[in-house]
């Protein structure tokens, strides 16, 4: 097969399976991303900084971990931490959460947003 039929053949499966290589998440540049998080949070357990520690975030409820002092509107926003929670909430802190007490405006761009996302599923659980 030629190549040039090859590619074409892969793209257009990439194309039909809704992938692309500009959407798609990458773990190692969300650990890049994740560097700005650091000031304030940890992935090891039980270790808080000014926010709480992220070690089992995946599947915990907002405001719930033991020992941190969430603000009132973390602990009664209801939110289960997935995929689809982090996402809205690291693009827009206080319009996720309005009232809660991070300091950090969010993550803008979208291809950092999706990978640091990423590197959460993985990393924080």
């Amino acid at each position: 097969m030629k190549k040039h039929v090859l590619f074409g053949l892969v793209a257009g499966v990439a194309l039909m399976a809704g992938v692309s290589a500009a959407s798609a998440q990458d773990a190692t540049e969300g650990e890049k991303v994740f560097r700005q998080c650091k000031a304030c949070h940890s992935l090891e357990e039980g270790k808080k900084g000014v926010g709480p520690s992220l070690h089992g975030l995946i599947g915990r409820q907002s405001g719930s971990l033991e020992g941190f002092a969430y603000s009132p509107a973390m602990k009664a926003a209801g939110v289960t931490w997935n995929e689809e929670n982090l996402t809205k909430y690291i693009a827009d802190p206080k319009g996720f959460v309005a009232g809660n007490k991070m300091a950090f405006a969010g993550v803008k761009k979208e291809e950092d947003l999706k990978n640091v996302v990423a590197y959460l599923l993985g990393a924080a659980k």
